[in-house]
C-alpha cells in the first residue's frame, strides 16, 4: 500500500523576552501552513510580569516552557538555553524544519547553522529585526502580520487599514525579480514571480502591504500589466514607461 506522505517536521522555538503572547494562535495558524509542529517550546523567566502573557496560553497551545530564572543581570540565560537546545534537536536528525520566534538578532548565527546543515528554517520576529537574522532565515515573517486584526467576513483584498508599508514600496522589488527571469516578451507567470520573491528576500509577505494574495498587492500598485484569461494562468509584466513628448534639444549653436 503506498504511504501517505507526511507534513514537515518542524521544532518551534519561541524567545519569551523577544515576542508577544498576543501572536500565538496566529503564530501556530501559520506554522501549519508549513508543516506539523512536532516541538513546541518557550524559554524565558516565566516568573516575572513580563512572560506572564505566555504562561496564560501555554496550555492552549501545548508549548512547553522552559524556565530560566535571571540569576545575573545582563546574561541571558534563556538565550543559551535555546541554542543548546536547538543544537541538540539538529544532530538528532528527526526535523525537517525549525520555527525561531524572535525578534533579536543573537540568532543570526544559528539560523546560518540549521541551514548549513541542510535543514530549513522559518524566522518569525517583529519588523525592528535586524535584516541580518531575517535574512539567515529561509523565510521570515512579521509578527505584526500575526496579530487577529481584521474581522472574519473581511474580503479577501484587504487585510487591514493600516499596513506595515504602502503597496507601492513592493512595486520595485517585483520589478527586479521579472527583470531576472528569462521571458521573450516580458511576461511572467505570478507563481514564478512569487517562488522568485521567496528566494530573493526572504521577509517579503503581500500581508506587509495590506493583502492577502500577491495577485490583489500586483494589480494595487498600478505598475504592471495583467494577463488573466478565465481558468487560466495569471501572467505580468512591467508597464512600458509613459512616452514623453519632449525630446533632449540639441546645443544651441553660439
Amino acid at each position: 500500500m503506498p504511504t501517505e506522505q507526511r507534513s514537515q517536521r518542524l521544532a518551534v522555538l519561541i524567545d519569551a523576552d523577544n515576542a508577544s503572547a498576543k501572536i500565538a494562535d496566529g503564530l501556530f495558524e501559520e506554522i501549519a501552513k508549513i508543516g506539523e509542529a512536532s516541538v513546541r517550546r518557550i524559554y524565558g523567566d516565566f516568573s516575572s510580569a513580563r512572560s506572564k502573557g505566555w504562561a496564560d496560553i501555554l496550555s492552549k497551545h501545548a508549548i512547553i516552557p522552559q524556565q530560566q530564572f535571571a540569576y545575573t543581570t545582563g546574561k541571558n540565560a534563556s538565550d543559551i538555553t535555546l541554542v543548546i537546545d536547538a543544537m541538540d534537536l539538529l544532530h538528532s536528525g528527526r526535523f525537517d524544519g525549525f520555527c525561531l520566534v524572535s525578534s533579536d538578532s543573537d540568532f543570526t548565527r544559528l539560523a546560518a547553522r540549521i541551514r548549513e546543515q541542510g535543514v530549513d528554517v522559518y524566522g518569525f520576529g517583529e519588523q525592528k529585526t535586524p535584516e541580518s537574522f531575517r535574512q539567515a532565515c529561509r523565510r521570515f515573517v512579521y509578527t505584526e502580520n500575526l496579530l487577529p486584526t481584521a474581522p472574519a467576513n473581511v474580503t479577501d483584498a484587504v487585510q487591514s487599514a493600516t499596513p506595515l508599508q504602502p503597496p507601492s514600496t513592493a512595486a520595485a522589488i517585483i520589478k527586479r525579480v521579472i527583470a531576472q527571469m528569462e521571458s521573450e516578451d516580458g511576461w511572467v507567470t505570478l507563481g514564478a514571480v512569487g517562488n522568485q520573491l521567496a528566494n530573493l528576500a526572504s521577509d517579503f509577505d503581500p500581508r506587509t502591504f495590506g493583502f492577502r494574495k500577491l495577485s490583489d498587492l500586483v494589480r494595487k500598485t498600478n505598475e504592471f500589466e495583467i494577463d488573466h484569461p478565465e481558468g487560466g494562468t495569471m501572467r505580468i509584466r512591467v508597464k512600458p514607461a509613459p512616452s514623453g513628448r519632449s525630446r533632449t534639444k540639441a546645443p544651441r549653436s553660439s
